[in-house]
């Protein structure tokens, strides 16, 4: 584990785990709510309060998918579930290339085993700490000799108080079906709609809205703060995960739709064919706000 400070926020990573955000506390509160989830085994229990998706966000479906003429399978990586989930990244061990005060950035090498991603890739992510601000920067670039599909995506766990809002604007919402892939493509209206803000705690949403206005905010009344997640292109998607019963939601800027892979007729789906050499980047900003 490696610690940043900068004001009154510190910020602690695990680069032996994923890339994985442990805690980003401010004047000893928690902003992020880490969360320990068994079904991530790579994760080995440990609780994370954000990581890095890549080289793809949510599933691919039964971890099946052909490009270029051929037909690859994924190993299964999220506890007996069918789908593989999130790519990879967060399963392996980074590397630390740079640390200063308020500053890191750590890097991955893949090279194998494809059963994880069938193509070679370089990832580094840059965490910047400011009094009030965490900036994540992410790059990806592709060092196999083929062209390969990237997505890439963020994924903080957020506390669910009683009263906590979340607000943002999207175009439409994929309903999922009974395996937890994208089903019917919804208009953003009715219990679907996040503008104006409204509250969460009681939502049950495991969803990828389209057309994501790039901004997200969620309040804590009660707490007297609320936080402003920013994200760059390409993160045109934005996943909402409230599960229930439990004291944490996520809200997930990503580039892809879920399964992007195994639905490239569907007009932006945000899946990226990165040629050889080719990079693809994108960053999150996560602000702090007083209510």
């Amino acid at each position: 584990m490696i610690e940043l400070r900068n004001g009154a926020s510190t910020l602690r990573l695990l680069p032996e785990l994923g890339a994985a955000v442990a805690s980003w506390t401010r004047d000893g509160i928690d902003i992020l709510h880490p969360v320990s989830d068994p079904k991530l085994a790579a994760q080995h229990e440990v609780p994370v309060g954000a990581y890095p998706l890549l080289p793809f966000s949510n599933r691919i479906g039964h971890g099946r998918f052909e490009f270029g003429g051929e037909h690859y399978q994924l190993a299964e990586n999220f506890g007996g579930e069918p789908h593989t989930i999130h790519g990879n990244g967060w399963m392996r061990e980074w590397t630390i290339a740079e640390q200063r005060e308020g500053l890191a950035t750590l890097t991955l090498d893949h090279v194998g085993p494809a059963q994880q991603w069938p193509f070679h890739y370089a990832a580094a992510i840059t965490y910047a700490i400011e009094d009030h601000r965490l900036l994540v920067a992410m790059r990806y670039r592709n060092t196999d000799a083929r062209a390969q599909p990237v997505g890439l995506g963020f994924h903080p766990f957020f506390p669910r108080d009683a009263d906590v809002e979340l607000g943002f604007s999207a175009a439409g919402v994929w309903k999922a079906g009974a395996d937890a892939l994208p089903e019917t493509l919804l208009a953003v209206e009715g219990d679907w709609r996040f503008d104006p803000i409204r509250p969460v705690a009681d939502a049950d949403l495991d969803n990828c809205f389209t057309g994501w206005g790039h901004e997200a905010e969620l309040r804590w009344p009660s707490r007297g703060h609320g936080l402003r997640i920013a994200g760059s292109q390409p993160f045109g998607h934005l996943v909402v995960f409230t599960p229930p019963g439990r004291g944490y939601l996520a809200v997930e800027p990503a580039s892809n739709m879920t399964d992007a892979i195994n639905r490239m007729q569907i007009p932006d789906n945000g899946l990226v064919v990165l040629e050889p050499g080719g990079t693809l980047e994108a960053s999150v900003t996560l602000e702090l706000l007083s209510l």
